[in-house]
């Protein structure tokens, strides 16, 4: 071997070792932790947004105990109430009106002052009621009005009372303590009753007529997801009275036979004139519907960090992302709600909101059938949920508490029920690649603001998620999760649905969800346009003899509420929005444009008796005048007396003009779910998603988030491995770091 191949391979044998030493020496290097850059819209408002903000814990307790001291009446805490005493069923924040809060916020006017909603129950009175009052001034209230007329157009029933958790527990305590203990025999031999095996869940509405407070409960194994446990046992309560010794069995229903009472269920079992389905002992994890994962973990799915921490920032109830700016709130009932939606400093929606999630079912059971479940008279906003970091929302999210005021005299704190982050949505909000005549790269990255709450009503999980696009964009949606609701598997059931499990039927049913759209475009008076296509069939100007079928726009202003209430089989215009009463650039009304996703049907035949309590849900879209005495398209009374609601959306609709007026947009999307064996242990949110969206529609002179610092463009002649050329080319850089992940907590199993 000559000297020059030895000196070759020592020269290769140093330049290893030197690699190796430089490898080892950067693993005992601890990554840098991402560092925090400033968001780049600083806050201004100086607390403007406090005029929306949800009641404080303190402000709770101080309308307690100014309602306790300035009424006259022994106020029980609901907790403990019975029907026939009188206490608060919930305190909310009285958003203020309209109008005084546009004189404060853009006019320079008073700050309007802060008031509570309290809703009352009256049950220790000769004429028992319903009553709601407005309290205020907070912090230190010193005043209260009934508003109950002015609202309702007259007393409220104190049938209407939407039910407390205490009214549950008490007939909880009736089935457990009398009802179950007359059929021995049966309850023990074929139930395998023990005292606390059983649960059961409320069908709604409660009767068949105004007045009515009779209630089918279905019952099932109390086991983990008992939901899908049905044993083939339902009893109809009449806890009508507001004596709960007078409270009564009226039906009892098992394996598809009908007894007047669990007597006679117990005499014709003990003579076995019933068939039996006896249902196999489910163990305390529920088995197939439990929701332990069956497979052991492996390698950790992908995670999302921001490498120079949150591009947008949360002060109060104050959200800002780049252009945008809004307030939000969780009202008891509704649930999550914003307010003053600005683009670019410009208001385009005063408010947006949840309304209402109703269910209806079918089943050849009586509990299923007869349940059309309205979610908002049992609380979207008292059901949140507390959210799991990195399942319900990501890791590094921004998890917010919500304080809430319900069924109780005492404010409870739901920790983590909001989650705001910002989302890179997998794919680009626009780009183009160019391969003819210059030669080019430009594109943007989809990163939107996502706001989000989870409501559990029972069995369902609803997520309701707000999300604020670079491209003046904004989209509501909704994703149902959860357990299907079930009925025993029986006789003709699979007209109703599909079998889950040996005895499991999964209960058709419909999902049809309510929104409140305020836009403000422009200023506070709008117009509702249509835009359309049609064919024109012309003749080819360089060819007579030949025919064009050229497509055409068409126009129309929709001048009045019936001309704007679009139901739900109706074709509607492709193209419909708020016109504002100015012009872009080009000459063109600015608009917002409303486009809704939504797969549903008929809600209700109209011929029902109960079908005006729901009334909202016969339209896809209604444009209504904006009222301050149409607040809600529903009430929370209309679920236990939907034969005389409170609430009749159909007579919002009245043919009054709209044409430059404050309008509201009311949609309804909603879906049918066919539960199926991958319901199974519980329904996934992959296709059961519905909502809108709010899309500039002329009102830019072009496409805004052409101004967002996330473009990339680069041409052939161009070093798009340059940082100053390409941002994306210095994300080893820029990314190469550690985010600061905080410890795992969950207070969901809290103050329960």
């Amino acid at each position: 071997m000559n000297v020059k191949t030895v000196l070759i391979l020592l020269a290769l044998a140093l330049a290893t070792i030197f690699a190796l030493v430089c490898v080892l020496l950067s693993r005992g290097r601890a990554p840098s932790i991402c560092q925090h850059l400033p968001p780049e819209q600083e806050d201004t408002e100086d607390g403007q947004s406090l005029v929306f903000a949800d009641l404080t814990p303190e402000e709770m307790v101080q309308v307690v105990r100014y309602l306790q001291g300035n009424l006259g009446v022994q106020l029980v805490d609901a907790s403990r109430a019975k029907p026939s005493d009188n206490c608060i069923a919930s305190v909310d924040l009285q958003v203020p009106a309209k109008a005084e809060v546009l004189r404060f916020l853009d006019g320079g006017g008073a700050r309007p002052p802060r008031e509570a909603l309290a809703v009352l129950y009256f049950g220790n009175q000769a004429d028992p009621n319903v009553t709601e009052y407005v309290v205020g001034p907070l912090p230190t209230p010193v005043s209260h009005r009934d508003v109950t007329v002015q609202k309702y157009g007259g007393k409220v029933p104190y049938h209407r009372r939407p039910t407390l958790a205490i009214e549950y527990k008490q007939i909880g305590g009736f089935l457990k303590s009398q009802v179950f203990p007359s059929a021995p025999a049966f309850m023990q031999q074929v139930m395998g009753y023990n005292g606390a095996n059983l649960a059961v869940v409320t069908a709604a509405p409660r009767g068949f007529q105004s007045g009515d407070r009779i209630t089918w409960f279905v019952v099932f194994q109390n086991v983990s997801g008992f939901f899908v446990h049905p044993v083939g046992l339902e009893v109809l309560v009449d806890h009508s009275s507001l004596d709960i010794s007078q409270w009564a069995v009226m039906r009892v229903f098992y394996n598809g036979q009908y007894y007047r009472d669990m007597v006679q269920l117990e005499s014709a079992y003990v003579q076995g004139r019933i068939s039996v389905e006896k249902v196999r002992k489910a163990p305390w994890d529920g088995d197939f519907s439990s929701m332990k994962p069956r497979a052991p973990s492996a390698a950790l799915f992908p995670l999302q960090y921001e490498p120079q921490g949150p591009r947008y920032s949360v002060r109060n109830n104050l959200i800002l992302f780049q252009a945008w700016s809004f307030a939000f709130g969780m009202s008891v009932s509704t649930g999550l709600r914003l307010f003053d939606i600005r683009h670019k400093g410009e208001r385009v929606a005063y408010e947006i909101s949840v309304q209402e999630a109703l269910s209806v079912y079918g089943s050849n059971c009586p509990g299923g059938m007869s349940t059309r479940y309205m979610d908002g008279s049992f609380g979207l906003g008292h059901y949140t949920s507390p959210l799991v970091r990195g399942v319900d929302c990501p890791y590094l999210a921004t998890y917010l508490d919500v304080h809430y005021l319900a069924h109780s005299q005492v404010s409870r704190t739901t920790k983590n029920a909001l989650c705001i982050f910002e989302q890179n949505l997998g794919s680009p909000l626009r780009r183009h690649y160019s391969n003819l005549q210059s030669l080019y790269y430009g594109g943007l990255v989809n990163s939107a603001l996502v706001i989000r709450s989870i409501a559990t009503v029972g069995n369902y999980d609803y997520v309701w998620d707000f999300i604020f696009y670079q491209n003046g964009a904004i989209e509501g949606k909704v994703h149902a999760t959860g357990y299907p609701s079930s009925s025993f598997f029986h006789g003709d059931g699979l007209r109703y649905g599909n079998r889950l499990w040996e005895h499991t039927l999964g209960t058709i049913h419909t999902h049809s969800i309510s929104y409140k759209v305020d836009l403000d475009v422009g200023g506070v008076k709008n117009s509702l346009v249509a835009h359309d296509m049609a064919f024109e069939m012309t003749r080819a100007p360089w060819s007579p003899e030949q025919q064009i079928e050229r497509p055409q726009l068409t126009k129309k202003v929709l001048d009045t509420e019936d001309q704007a209430a679009f139901r739900l089989q109706s074709k509607m215009p492709r193209y419909i929005y708020f016109a504002a009463n100015s012009k872009n650039k080009w000459g063109h009304q600015r608009g917002y444009r409303i486009q809704i996703t939504s797969f549903a049907g008929d809600h209700i035949p109209e011929a029902s008796s109960m079908e005006r309590a729901i009334s909202w849900a016969r339209y896809q879209l209604a444009v209504t005048r904006r009222k301050e005495e149409e607040p809600t398209s529903t009430s929370i009374y209309n679920q236990n007396d939907p034969w005389t609601p409170t609430v009749a959306f159909a007579d919002f609709i009245n043919n009054e003009t709209i044409t430059n007026e404050d309008l509201v947009a009311w949609i309804t999307t909603g879906f049918l779910h066919i539960p199926h064996s991958e319901d199974i242990p519980n329904t996934v949110t992959v296709g059961n998603a519905v909502g809108f969206l709010l899309r500039p529609y002329n009102y830019y002179d072009l496409d805004p988030s052409i101004y967002s610092h996330d473009g990339v463009f680069f041409t052939n002649e161009q070093d798009f491995t340059a940082c100053e050329i390409n941002p994306l080319a210095c994300l080893p850089k820029t990314a190469s770091c550690l985010p600061n992940f905080p410890p795992f907590t969950y207070d969901g199993f809290q103050n329960m």
